[in-house]
C-alpha cells in the first residue's frame, strides 16, 4: 500500500531515536514535513541535522525542539512554536515514553509521577493542544505508541503498566469523542523492540524500530472510511521459556 503524505505536517514526540526516529524518517519518505521533539537540545539538534542531510527535498520541512511532554507549559510552548513555523500538525505521533521498573513498595512517588507524567499525561497534553487545531483544519490523525504492557501486566511494571493501560483506555475514548470531527485515533501496542529502552536490552530477535514505523505507515495509508483503532505488533520468534 502506497503512502503519500505530500503537503502534510507531523509532530513526533520522542523523535530523536528508536521508534520515534524511525517513524519520522518513514513520514519524510512519504513526503510529510516533520517536527521532532525530545528531551535535550543536543539530541534534537543532532537528529534534525542528520535528517536534513539525508532528505534534501526543499519542499520538506524538518524541524526540532526540546520539550518535556510531561509539562503542560512546555507542550503549550511547543505547539506555539509549531504554529509559528512548520504549522499545526495533521499527524501527531505520541511516542515519548520512559520506564522505571520496580515493585510498588520500592517505587518512589517522584518515580511514579515521572512515568505517569511522561507516558500518560504527556499524551494528554499533546492531544489537548493538537485536537483544536485538527478541528479547525478539518481533521487529522493521532497515533499513540503504547505497548503490550498496556494489556499484559508484569512484575516490576506497576508504573509502566498503569501508564500504558491508561493510554490504551484514553486513546479509545478520544477516538469516540472526536471521530465525527475527522480525527482518527490509533493505538500501536509493540512487544519487545530492539532499542536501548527496556529492561532486557537489545537483541536480534526483537522487533526493529523500522517495523513499527512501517506499521504506522500502513495505518496512515488506509482510506478515510477505515480506521485501524489498535494494532498489536509482536516479535515472530521470541526466546522459548
Amino acid at each position: 500500500m502506497t503512502l503519500n503524505l505530500k503537503g502534510k505536517r507531523a509532530l513526533v514526540t520522542g523523535g530523536t531515536r528508536g521508534i520515534g526516529r524511525a517513524v519520522g524518517e518513514r513520514l519524510l519518505e512519504a513526503g510529510c514535513s516533520v517536527a521532532l521533539c525530545g528531551r535535550t537540545e543536543e539530541g534534537v539538534s543532532r537528529a534534525v541535522e542528520e535528517l536534513r542531510a539525508r532528505f534534501s527535498d526543499e519542499t520538506l520541512k524538518i524541524e526540532g525542539k526540546a520539550a518535556d511532554v510531561g509539562s503542560e507549559a512546555a507542550v503549550r510552548e511547543l505547539f506555539a512554536w509549531l504554529d509559528s513555523g512548520i504549522g499545526g500538525p495533521d499527524i501527531l505521533v505520541n511516542n515519548a515514553g520512559i520506564g522505571i521498573f520496580k515493585n510498588l513498595a520500592d517505587l518512589a512517588p517522584e518515580e511514579w509521577n515521572r512515568v505517569i507524567g511522561t507516558n500518560l499525561s504527556g499524551v494528554y497534553h499533546c492531544c489537548h493542544q493538537a485536537l483544536p487545531r485538527m478541528r479547525q483544519s478539518g481533521g487529522g490523525w493521532i497515533v499513540n505508541i503504547a505497548s503490550l504492557a498496556g494489556k499484559n501486566a508484569f512484575a516490576g511494571g506497576a508504573a509502566y503498566n498503569a501508564s500504558k493501560f491508561g493510554l490504551c483506555g484514553m486513546s479509545e475514548a478520544v477516538m469516540l469523542d472526536h471521530r465525527y470531527e475527522g480525527v482518527r485515533v490509533t493505538t500501536v501496542l509493540p512487544g519487545s523492540v530492539n532499542t536501548e529502552f527496556g529492561r532486557a536490552g537489545q537483541a536480534d530477535w526483537k522487533i526493529a524500530p523500522e517495523d513499527i514505523a512501517e506499521t504506522v505507515a500502513m495505518i496512515l495509508a488506509m482510506p478515510e472510511r477505515t480506521l485501524i483503532s489498535h494494532v498489536e505488533v509482536r516479535p515472530s520468534c521470541p526466546p522459548k521459556r
